[in-house]
């Protein structure tokens, strides 16, 4: 079976009526836990940006205070865990300053926890590379913006 493009799925979806889309819409959502997270962001909290960015920090916090310090190994787990949680939520978001915003504030705890991650490569890595991804969203933000984000990246610089 071949799958539509995104083209048709627009013509066919702009054809068909409230109700069927209503249908459509609940019956994605069944199948995949994700579906219906970015269902519920889309309907419930996409007008409170500010707040929904709050809400992803305090799950950053949650997977910091779970970190397990002692071993290396079970610590870059659940920092990939608390990141690949994280980076879901920025691309229900779509918005690169909301993603500039929460990947400074993952940076921010990494460097403040009392992880050594500049002695594991793995680690080190990851952080290096959340700062790449900050940088490449602070590109497309206007230079005001950009310009007080940057001032947060050079405190997070090693």
């Amino acid at each position: 079976m071949k799958t539509a493009t995104i083209q048709e799925l627009k013509l066919e979806l702009n054809e068909t009526s409230s109700a069927k889309l209503r249908q459509l819409c609940l019956h994605l959502a069944k199948f995949k836990k994700e579906n219906k997270e970015l269902l519920t962001y889309l309907l419930f909290e996409s007008q409170d940006e500010a707040a929904y960015i709050n809400q992803v920090q305090s799950i950053i916090d949650e997977g910091f205070a779970e970190l397990p310090k002692a071993n290396n190994y079970l610590s870059k787990k659940s920092l990939r865990k608390t990141l690949r949680v994280t980076n879901k939520h920025i691309r229900y978001m779509g918005s690169k300053q909301a993603e500039a915003q929460i990947l400074i504030y993952f940076c921010k705890q990494l460097k403040g926890s009392k992880i050594p991650f500049q002695k594991t490569t793995v680690l080190l890595n990851l952080y290096l590379q959340q700062i790449k991804k900050i940088k490449a969203a602070l590109a497309t933000l206007h230079e005001d913006l950009q310009y007080d984000f940057m001032q947060e990246v050079e405190e997070l610089s090693i």
